[in-house]
């Protein structure tokens, strides 16, 4: 065992806390959240990127791992980290490479059996969406399209006829962060994202079909427009080339920058600038562009999505009602309260996701009373949660919550153990269909490769990091 894993303290049944001095020049603890299962897999790499964190210029209260937490760049996947916003610092590696990668999922009136071949509607859909890494949209943007995108997120696509305006309503923030600055994003990084809005990618991202088979909390569930039975569509995706060229562009830049602003790191992956210098502010308005692409690119596929259900089972895009999108690699200003008192910060969120509680100001209409709904994808073949924001959670974590079921093992380690073809046929046995480009993308993204997203809810659900309300059983999915 290693002298940062020695040092951890258990404060209660699912946390844990390491204590200032757990490595050199921490400022706060760090504090995460894990079954005793769940530790097991925990990897020393990402318990020391948690105390790395608590050594940057501003942290308040603590350095954050939610119950999915594993190794990352820089900061560990599944982290969160709030900064003062006068004395704070803002970094690529506690946003990551894949800028406002997040989830969204829409309700339908269809059972199961309502599908009919349902192998014809995984199909239709994924010719409709397109997949893998050099994916490319169908549409022609031109510069004007992408600059909207960049500037006004999911309005741009919603303006363009591709979605309706209450799915505005149903996004985190209105699908928009207001600080964007299309100035601050490269010509290569727009000339990557130009031919790829409305594409799903690749590695984790996914489009399911997912049978509503578990309700925990009908108040909230009827609040959140979701129906026991019923079938829904999980659409997870992010920013595509454009977001990974601004994060690679702004590494470089910003590990600089922190040479300049005397800011010793302990891993250069932590790259860094003060929020309020020229070189914090430019990352911000670029990181807050590609995160708006990110919304347009989901509002697109949306938009896709309704077109080929819409086609097969006579529906109307208002029978297909988003019930919430949520970011899941982001740096927002959020008001919280720190040492008794409330101001703003600026909250890193690194594969962990908003779960806002009850009152909560900017919540939508009808949904202020329950709280913010929370998607947790599973993996192809585990079961996926919609859980509620909680009062706890904003006391906690700054109103955050996992992301996901977290990895175990590497793309690489997972393609030595499983094979594509197997896992395609073991899933297909338990009736869930899978198409995706490649076996090799689906060994990559096995099940096994990820820790059960049934314990790591059940910790946030006990901790109070989210209550639950629906599971999702997974019938088809097109993996990228």
């Amino acid at each position: 065992m290693s002298d940062t894993l020695r040092s951890a303290e258990r404060r209660g049944p699912f946390e844990w806390e390491l204590p200032v001095g757990a490595v050199p020049g921490m400022r706060v603890p760090g504090r995460y959240f894990l079954s005793e299962s769940l530790a097991a897999t925990l990897e020393e790499g990402a318990l020391r990127q948690l105390a790395n964190v608590a050594t940057l210029p501003g942290i308040v209260r603590c350095s954050l791992a939610m119950p999915d937490i594993h190794w990352g760049y820089g900061f560990p996947i599944g982290g969160v980290a709030a900064f003062d916003q006068d004395e704070g610092v803002v970094s690529p590696g506690g946003v990551g490479f894949d800028i406002n990668c997040g989830v969204r999922l829409l309700a339908t009136p269809l059972a199961e059996g309502d599908l009919g071949e349902k192998a014809g509607v995984i199909e239709d859909l994924y010719r409709a969406v397109p997949v893998g890494v050099g994916a490319r949209s169908p549409e022609r943007l031109g510069k004007a399209e992408l600059r909207g995108m960049l500037e006004d997120g999911a309005a741009s696509a919603v303006s363009r006829g591709l979605g309706l305006e209450r799915d505005l309503e149903r996004c985190e923030g209105r699908g928009r962060m207001e600080e964007a600055d299309p100035t601050a994003v490269s010509e290569k990084a727009l000339a990557r994202g130009l031919p790829q809005a409305g594409t799903l990618g690749a590695g984790n991202h996914f489009l399911e079909l997912q049978v509503v088979d578990e309700v925990y909390d009908p108040v909230a569930a009827a609040a959140f427009g979701i129906e026991a039975g019923t079938v829904a569509v999980m659409i997870h995706c992010g920013s595509r080339g454009l977001g990974h060229q601004v994060c690679t562009d702004y590494v470089r830049t910003l590990e600089s920058a922190a040479r300049r602003y005397g800011i010793a790191l302990p891993d250069r992956q932590l790259a860094c600038a003060p929020i309020a210098s020229p070189e914090g502010r430019a990352y911000f308005g670029a990181m807050a562009a590609a995160a708006n692409y990110a919304w347009a690119n989901r509002q697109t596929i949306t938009h896709h999505v309704r077109e080929v259900l819409g086609q097969r089972f006579g529906l109307a895009p208002e029978d297909l009602p988003l019930v919430y999108d949520v970011a899941h690699n982001i740096a927002k200003f959020e008001e919280h309260d720190v040492d008794g008192q409330r101001g703003p910060v600026c909250v890193h969120r690194k594969g962990a996701t908003r779960a806002f509680g009850p009152g909560t100001p900017g919540l939508p209409p009808g949904l202020d009373r329950v709280g913010q709904p929370v998607i947790i994808p599973g993996s192809m073949g585990t079961p996926s949660y919609v859980l509620r924001g909680t009062e706890e959670a904003m006391r906690l974590s700054f109103g955050s919550t996992c992301h996901g079921a977290g990895r175990v093992l590497s793309r690489s380690g997972a393609k030595r153990r499983f094979a594509g073809k197997a896992v395609r046929e073991d899933l297909q046995r338990r009736g869930i269909l899978v198409r995706a480009p490649s076996d090799a993308a689906i060994a990559e993204e096995a099940p096994g490769v990820y820790k059960p997203s049934g314990e790591v809810v059940r910790v946030v659900d006990a901790v109070g990091l989210g209550r639950l309300v629906t599971r999702l059983r997974p019938i088809g999915v097109i993996k990228g």
